[in-house]
């Protein structure tokens, strides 16, 4: 039987909820709402003067090539980082799932680099991989490939790329590990007995159960993708070399604090909210259908 709490006071659930929803307004909903007002307006950087400009912000940035093109810088970088660290977290967590010996070290490697911030993971990949000290550097730079990071735009890419995905591997890795845990062994055992191998297990029986864990991380990583990879980029790279690594939360930034343009930043947050938005909705709409609960 379903079993459901029942308050007999119709303001009790909402005195419980009201920490939070209070919260939320004042860290989430009291901020988009500035952001929106803001993106209407012009203003000195100093906010002393504002101008009402309707929609003018909104058509300086869709003129802007600048803005258009880091778009797509954007979008091939959500995908690579939500790509490469799901399949890579899944392959982590199978083999934690598999090891006997040693397993809570493996484990709590794996779940390290969560702990660290944004801005370090940037540095510490900054390290590896410089020009003139980094170790990455040197053992490519002996199988006669050159890297520079600062002069080759693919190359910063693919720094960031590398940050981000080790910076959330932990967080994948522990929603993983705890999917295959919670499959019945039952049903890998009968698989194993009437003769399927262990690539025949995974993906006719442990990917299926695993579907609705798989999703969920799909919209966090995208998610993780827009927003939580600022302090990696700025830490790393701070957008180039040129505009080659600054991704639409990242032009919010430049063009905001740096170029004292707020209406325009503000223009800028409200677009990216809408895509977040609507990028969530359309995963829930379509993707969703393909899990099995």
């Amino acid at each position: 039987m379903e079993k459901r709490v029942l308050f007999r006071s119709a303001w009790l659930p909402w005195v419980l909820i009201a920490p939070q929803l209070l919260i939320i307004g004042i860290f989430f909903f009291w901020p988009a709402g500035q952001a929106v007002v803001q993106s209407f307006q012009t203003e000195d950087a100093f906010g002393m003067s504002t101008e009402w400009v309707g929609l003018d912000n909104f058509r300086q940035l869709l003129d802007n090539p600048s803005y258009l093109d880091s778009f797509q810088r954007t979008a091939v970088f959500s995908v690579l980082v939500a790509g490469i660290g799901i399949v890579v977290s899944l392959v982590l967590a199978i083999f934690a799932d598999r090891i006997v010996r040693f397993a809570m070290v493996y484990k709590t490697l794996l779940i390290v680099p969560y702990a660290v911030a944004p801005a370090i993971a940037g540095v510490l990949w900054v390290f590896l991989f410089s020009p003139s000290i980094g170790v990455v550097t040197y053992y490519v730079g002996a199988l006669g490939y050159n890297w520079n990071h600062m002069m080759n735009d693919g190359q910063a890419m693919t720094l960031i790329v590398i940050a981000s995905v080790w910076k959330q591997i932990s967080y994948n890795f522990l929603f993983f590990l705890a999917g295959l845990q919670s499959i019945p062994k039952a049903l890998i055992e009968a698989a194993s007995i009437d003769g399927a191998g262990p690539w025949r297990r995974f993906w006719n029986i442990q990917l299926p159960l695993l579907s609705p864990t798989t999703f969920f991380l799909l919209v966090i990583n995208i998610v993780y993708a827009f927003f939580d990879t600022f302090g990696i980029i700025d830490a790393a790279t701070q957008g180039g070399p040129g505009q080659s690594t600054s991704i639409l939360v990242y032009k919010v930034y430049q063009d905001g604090f740096k170029a004292l343009d707020l209406g325009g930043s503000a223009a800028q947050s409200v677009i990216l909210m809408c895509i977040v938005v609507a990028l969530t909705v359309v995963q829930f709409r379509y993707v969703e259908k393909k899990v099995q609960y």
